[in-house]
């Protein structure tokens, strides 16, 4: 299986389809060019909406990670493994700044302070 929910996690399912898929890339166990089955089959094997799944892919889609092609289905983008790391490490470290009751207006001054 391509991904898991966890039941006990709080983040919305969309948010853990998005981020079980950017892991799948980031540890290579899906390659650029890869095809992705079709949302409704995710849906299905995820036993959630299918309407939960194609958030998550537009979401993916936007972060430039997978591309959308009529009648090719949806692939894994050439660039993706490096920018999945990367963005699942973001979201890691919002989240981590957002426990500790950072924004994310804050987070990104942080960053830009960065030397």
């Amino acid at each position: 299986m391509l991904l898991q929910l966890n039941a006990s996690d709080p983040r919305p399912l969309h948010d853990q389809v998005a981020g079980g898929l950017r892991r799948a890339i980031a540890e290579g166990r899906v390659r650029p060019g890869d095809r992705l089955p079709p949302a409704k089959d995710l849906a299905e094997q995820l036993d959630v909406n299918p309407n939960t799944v194609l958030r998550a892919l537009r979401e993916l889609r936007d972060e430039a990670l997978l591309e959308f092609r009529r009648g090719r289905g949806i692939t894994i983008a050439e660039a993706a493994e490096g920018r999945a790391i990367v963005t699942q490490a973001a979201a890691d470290l919002e989240a981590l700044a957002g426990k500790y009751g950072y924004s994310r207006a804050e987070l990104i001054s942080m960053i830009e302070r960065l030397p």
